[in-house]
């Protein structure tokens, strides 16, 4: 049976399939939107946390309980949101989801307490992951093989550069409209996204196919198959790897370096930029090359990239070399993220939503281990960073390779799906 991109994979259950037969842009516009919201609220705030102490009368330990309290809710909201829209459809979730980021998001930009920020925070976080969940999920209804390694592609350009950007579009309005300012232009994307999930999205998990999910809930242990683990673990570890960068980047270029915000800006952009045209590209080559060649191809020049960075940090090479490797490392994440994400789902049709509960559930606990992991050294020595991005780097391929995808399999595969 030929595959095409343009026939939800579960529409087969039945004529009545409701919503959307083809990926469109709006769509998949939208969908990279609600995507977003999520990083954007976690990273764009980062640079007023001084400012954030001082006005709220609190420690930096208090400050910091906002951000982690946020990915505690965005972990438990995958798991709340994803299982939920494979019973009763994706559409009311993921609206009531976006509801309730938009109220969350004002509530901690008007906080007069760290007490009021945490707890509002939570509550983002908890409904912020409905748009990343569910949206995942909602492709994966429309689209199977290479279409959904297109589509998923697309998606992650967002996903991948929202955290890199937003450290620095926060640096830029910190001092002009500051924390609270942030918050709500935090919140004025959750608007645009709302408002565009009412005027585009359409529920894409037919009716019989919700009833069947209701009767028959396909068992927990399906998301312990190796094929599915394996492609889950790739992704989530492949994100840790960008994760540690961004954390650790700060000290990296500033304080080891030398450089200035400004130039420190330029290299951010430099890997935003690099991780923006390989994504494109991923979208494009995924016409020819198989969603599995692509994805370790990615993963492999992830790897060597990182295992350059490492020699050269314990050789003692001079602080301005390790900018070289890196945009390598998070560039080659652009064949990666869309293509395992589609690898990964693919395994699980059934329950798109739960697969997708937990693919994101492991990039966030695995994001959030990153973080603190390379600041072990103080500020004063890159080897956490290294040793953090080249395990994390070894693990995403080991994952790949345990999810049954040879290391000698050709790049270039004419199959069914093709178009």
């Amino acid at each position: 049976m030929t595959r095409t991109e343009t026939v939800p994979t579960e529409a087969t259950a039945g004529a009545d399939a409701p919503g959307h037969d083809r990926l469109t842009a709006p769509l998949l516009v939208t969908l990279a939107l609600l995507s977003a919201a999520a990083p954007l609220a976690t990273d764009m705030y980062l640079p007023s946390f001084p400012e954030m102490v001082t006005e709220l009368q609190t420690s930096t330990t208090g400050v910091q309980l906002s951000l982690t309290s946020f990915f505690i809710g965005a972990g438990l909201g995958q798991l709340l949101f994803g299982p939920l829209s494979d019973r009763i459809g994706r559409l009311r979730p993921l609206l009531a989801g976006a509801i309730v980021y938009v109220a969350a998001s004002a509530l901690a930009a008007l906080a007069p307490s760290i007490g009021l920020l945490i707890a509002a925070r939570f509550v983002q976080g908890l409904s912020g992951a409905a748009g990343m969940v569910v949206g995942r999920a909602m492709v994966s209804d429309m689209a199977h093989g290479r279409a959904a390694a297109r589509a998923f592609s697309l998606l992650m350009l967002v996903g991948g550069i929202a955290p890199v950007l937003a450290p620095v579009l926060g640096s830029v309005l910190a001092g002009s409209i500051g924390w609270r300012g942030i918050l709500w232009v935090v919140t004025g994307v959750g608007v645009l996204a709302l408002a565009a999930a009412l005027l585009v999205l359409r529920e894409t998990r037919p009716p019989a196919v919700r009833a069947t999910a209701r009767r028959q809930p396909v068992p927990v242990s399906a998301l312990f198959r190796r094929r599915f683990l394996g492609n889950a673990l790739a992704f989530a570890f492949a994100f840790a790897t960008m994760m540690a960068y961004i954390s650790a980047s700060p000290f990296l270029y500033q304080t080891m370096m030398g450089l200035d915000e400004v130039e420190n800006g330029l290299l951010f952009g430099l890997n935003a930029l690099t991780l923006t045209v390989v994504g494109g590209f991923s979208a494009r080559l995924t016409r020819r090359h198989s969603p599995v060649a692509l994805a370790r191809t990615g993963l492999l020049i992830n790897l060597v990239a990182i295992a350059v960075l490492a020699v050269l940090v314990v050789t003692g090479a001079p602080a301005y070399w390790l900018a070289v490797p890196l945009p390598f490392a998070v560039g080659a994440l652009g064949l990666v993220f869309g293509n395992a994400t589609a690898l990964a789902l693919d395994e699980v049709k059934g329950a798109g939503g739960m697969g997708s509960a937990v693919l994101g559930l492991l990039q966030f606990v695995l994001a959030g281990s990153a973080a603190p992991l390379v600041g072990l050294g103080g500020g004063t020595t890159a080897i956490p960073l290294a040793a953090t991005m080249l395990v994390a780097s070894l693990v995403a391929n080991a994952a790949f390779l345990l999810a049954g995808h040879r290391l000698s399999a050709p790049a270039s595969v004419a199959g069914p799906d093709a178009p």
